[in-house]
């Protein structure tokens, strides 16, 4: 929402406390309590999160999307699912992260606990995205490079999306960091033919907020991710070909720069998702550094 005013802030709301007690009863469990219990852990600890970066920006602006539209705030948590399972699809060819503990569940036992756990991804980054939004040398930030989507452009980035998925595919020990980067660079110009949101419309304005909020909250939110998944179980570890190398908990420093463009990924995908809905194409609930 291009232009918003801050409202009344330093107000910290009910849901802020709810979200904090919630970190602190299952970051405590997930470390601590013995035998497997991230599978039913991870869903309530990430609540808290969402809950709580939701009333950062609430503290700071005033408002949130939890209380600006709460319904678009649950519904994150449905979109938030499939994008996941899509990398999940994608990772059965690259094998770049396994889950140990993984055995000890059925299929359908697996399937549920992960889904439930992936809906977590779009509310926790979205919402720190925008905290990250508020923060004063973000909003300052003057005009950048301008990137035009002209038909020219678009037709470019789509096919040099697609190239880079055929080739992480064929080659993925080779090119498996293409990954993160070739779904934004097919489903964004979709976006823009389709006149769904797209974070080149503030491209073509030379406006880079949102593109920075999303990249650093999703940093954020990685951080959080890689430092509640290491002493946690069952657990995700990684198999990096040629940068396995300098580890901050399981993940090797290269691959947190994964986040920057899985954070864009994210945003296309949950444009072009809402954008098939009726009048979702005239929705931009998600604020990122405006």
């Amino acid at each position: 929402m291009a232009g918003e005013k801050m409202g009344k802030t330093g107000i910290w709301p009910v849901h802020g406390w709810i979200g904090l007690a919630l970190i602190a009863l299952f970051w405590t469990l997930n470390w601590f309590l013995p035998g497997a219990r991230t599978h039913w852990g991870f869903f309530p600890l990430w609540l808290g999160y969402s809950l709580t970066v939701d009333a950062l920006v609430f503290r700071r602006k005033g408002r949130s999307l939890l209380t600006r539209t709460p319904g678009v705030w649950v519904g994150l948590f449905l979109v938030s699912a499939p994008a996941w399972w899509l990398f999940e699809l994608i990772n059965l060819r690259t094998q770049n992260w396994i889950y140990l503990g993984e055995e000890s569940f059925s299929t359908l036992e697996y399937a549920a606990f992960s889904t439930l756990s992936f809906s977590t991804v779009m509310p926790a980054v979205f919402g720190t995205a925008e905290w990250v939004g508020t923060w004063g040398r973000v909003r300052r930030l003057g005009p950048g490079p301008v990137i035009r989507k002209t038909p020219a452009f678009l037709r470019g980035l789509f096919a040099a999306g697609g190239l880079m998925l055929l080739l992480l595919l064929a080659w993925p020990e080779l090119f498996f960091p293409l990954v993160w980067g070739s779904v934004f660079c097919i489903i964004e110009p979709l976006n823009a033919k389709l006149g769904n949101r797209s974070l080149l419309d503030d491209l073509s304005r030379g406006d880079w907020r949102p593109v920075i909020a999303l990249s650093v909250g999703c940093l954020i939110c990685g951080l959080f991710w890689e430092m509640w998944n290491f002493y946690s179980w069952p657990k995700w570890v990684y198999r990096i070909p040629y940068a396995d190398v300098f580890h901050l908990f399981e993940m090797p420093l290269a691959g947190y720069l994964g986040y920057i463009p899985f954070s864009l990924e994210l945003f296309a995908f949950y444009h072009f998702v809402t954008g098939l809905s009726p009048g979702g194409k005239a929705r931009n609930h998600i604020c990122c550094g405006q």
